[in-house]
């Protein structure tokens, strides 16, 4: 879950509920066998691969021997650790409770209640337990983290009444969670996110302004609709997760990681076979598959490798038909999305719902999908399908970052490359045989001439997209 944290920051409250629900239930039976863990922090929680939470390390566990025992042994991690195991006047299970108490303070705020840059701060914030909950979380979740990191181990609750209190009760709280959430927010329709998008940037041609699609094919007849004006449909908006922040901060990650690779000239190094080498975990779920340039009139419509189609419009508003065909996402050029179900959407919204079905037609009968049986397909409701943030053009290529922060470049010759910053991985594309592989793993092992090649285009124009979108 450390992994969780660092890709993520901050979860929603559903996921939050999810996750400490779990931890509590691991908790409560250990407690129940009379072993305190003594050492419950993120880096210990570890998820399988149906996103279920499980208890690990128990190095630093102890058995309570008779009823009111108290050990004294110094031990845990600095944030996650209680008052009485610093003050060594004797500590039973409620230390577990508090550190639990830590988990939830960071999945929901982003980081440990009591970090500072030194320990001896933080152990001194600890001991007087000195921490602020922001004002935008819940009263429930700032109630519960209340009463389990209080200074009196005897004032803070059991397991089992933790489980009964009302942030569980009361609140959604998934029955399970997709894979998507490790890299991003599930869709919870009703919730709003953190941050909204403003000052989105318009599409960007690099070069050729001339409209194209990903295979030689005839350019798409007009629908018979003219260049519209389109108005903004009325209905109340979410935020998105995603921010203009967001996704810069994940091009300046790829860059960095770029040059600290390339710096280190991998195809000179002493190579071991690149097929042995891959890291297929690593791999993206998500991709994109087709795509077709009409900016010219309309906008740049794709299809993602779990069968959505979406459209990026000139006006700057998105739209998405998710992989079930019934559900429509709907992003406004201020980054507030809607969803709607495909026999329910408003008046405003004809005319891109019906552009987008025809872009849909012509991908279909007109384009060869990009690996179709390769990647996995992550269709779960919950599951909050990316769509493209921004796309790019050069005379040699085409390049789209979707908004999980994946960045595809498709060269002309078909092979592509897909980066991750998340992930901190790239996979090569090549006759449609898709092979990924970690930067550290290409920093070790070294990679091929004209793999290199693909990896220096992407730095620089990464660099470029960069530079023109100060």
């Amino acid at each position: 879950m450390m992994e969780l944290h660092r890709r993520r920051k901050t979860l929603t409250e559903p996921e939050t509920r999810y996750y400490v629900q779990q931890i509590l239930q691991g908790t409560l039976y250990l407690h129940q066998q009379n072993i305190i863990h003594r050492d419950l922090k993120l880096g210990n929680l570890f998820l399988n691969d149906e996103m279920e939470v499980k208890i690990g390390d128990l190095g630093l566990a102890a058995k309570i021997e008779f009823v009111g025992q108290r050990k004294k042994t110094l031990c845990g991690t600095p944030n996650y650790i209680a008052p009485e195991i610093l003050s060594k006047t004797g500590h039973s299970f409620e230390v577990d409770v508090w550190s639990i108490g830590c988990i939830m303070y960071t999945l929901l705020v982003g980081k440990p209640p009591f970090e500072t840059n030194s320990l001896k701060e933080t152990y001194a914030r600890i001991t007087r337990c000195d921490y602020n909950i922001p004002s935008h979380l819940n009263k429930n979740a700032r109630t519960l983290i209340e009463k389990m990191l209080q200074s009196d181990p005897k004032k803070r609750p059991l397991v089992s009444e933790i489980l009964k209190a009302d942030f569980f009760t009361i609140g959604y709280m998934p029955k399970k969670l997709p894979p998507s959430c490790l890299t991003t927010a599930p869709r919870f329709d009703s919730i709003n996110y953190r941050e909204s998008i403003s000052n989105r940037r318009p599409l960007i041609e690099l070069n050729s302004p001339k409209p194209a699609v990903n295979k030689s094919a005839s350019k798409p007849q007009d629908p018979g609709l003219k260049h519209p004006m389109f108005t903004e449909p009325s209905r109340p908006s979410v935020r998105n997760s995603v921010s203009t922040i967001d996704c810069k901060e994940h091009m300046i990650s790829l860059e960095k990681e770029l040059e600290n690779l390339l710096n280190l000239k991998p195809s000179k190094t002493r190579m071991n076979n690149m097929e042995e080498t891959t890291d297929p975990v690593a791999q993206p779920l998500i991709c994109v598959s087709k795509w077709v340039d009409y900016s010219d009139k309309y906008g740049f419509g794709y299809e993602l490798s779990d069968d959505s189609v979406g459209v990026m419009f000139n006006d700057f508003t998105r739209i998405v038909l998710l992989a079930n065909l019934k559900d429509i996402h709907y992003i406004e050029k201020n980054g507030f999305e809607q969803y709607y179900t495909i026999d329910q959407t408003p008046p405003a919204l004809e005319k891109k719902i019906k552009l987008l079905m025809y872009f849909r037609r012509y991908m279909d009968d007109h384009l060869n999908k990009a690996g179709k049986d390769l990647l996995a397909k992550d269709a779960d409701q919950l599951s909050r399908t990316p769509y493209l943030y921004q796309w790019f053009r050069s005379t040699s290529s085409v390049i789209m970052q979707l908004s999980n922060g994946t960045l595809q470049i498709n060269f002309t010759d078909h092979t592509k490359v897909i980066l991750c910053p998340l992930m901190k991985a790239v996979t090569l594309v090549e006759e449609n045989i898709f092979r990924t592989y970690h930067f550290n793993t290409i920093a070790e092992n070294g990679c091929s001439p004209e793999f290199e090649k693909c990896l220096h285009y992407a730095h620089k124009k990464i660099g470029f997209i960069l530079k023109n979108n100060k």
